[in-house]
């Protein structure tokens, strides 16, 4: 069993530690494999695996993991998992905008909150 990427800060002893709760816990163990693997999708943008990965959470037998594995849209999840492109920068404009706009409800015309948005 390798030692998740997160678990290269940890001491021996807090890995050994890990590692016990991890053999006592087939629930746990079981969670934790499944969370690495779509880690690793999406570090590593291997979206093909997607299908094999819901395959896989579906004839587990974790409800809170079923849950997440009905709720992904396949072709969206897989192209934001193989694409290298992302509409972060955009979301982050959008965002931006709604806070100027929530902070200036009610207080002005159109004017300015136009000027706000323009020059920030």
């Amino acid at each position: 069993m390798d030692p998740p990427p997160s678990c290269e800060t940890l001491t021996e002893t807090e890995q050994l530690q890990l590692k016990a709760v991890r053999t006592h816990c087939s629930e746990l163990d079981a969670l934790t494999r499944h969370v690495r693997s779509f880690a690793t999708m999406l570090t590593e943008r291997q979206g093909e695996l997607l299908p094999d990965w819901l395959d896989a959470v579906r004839q587990d037998d974790r409800p809170s993991l079923h849950t997440l594995a009905a709720g992904i849209d396949r072709d969206a999840v897989i192209a934001g998992l193989s694409l290298p492109w992302s509409s972060g920068v955009v979301e982050g404009h959008v965002n931006r905008i709604k806070m100027l706009k929530r902070q200036m409800f009610g207080r002005a015309g159109f004017t300015l909150p136009r000027k706000r948005v323009l020059m920030s």
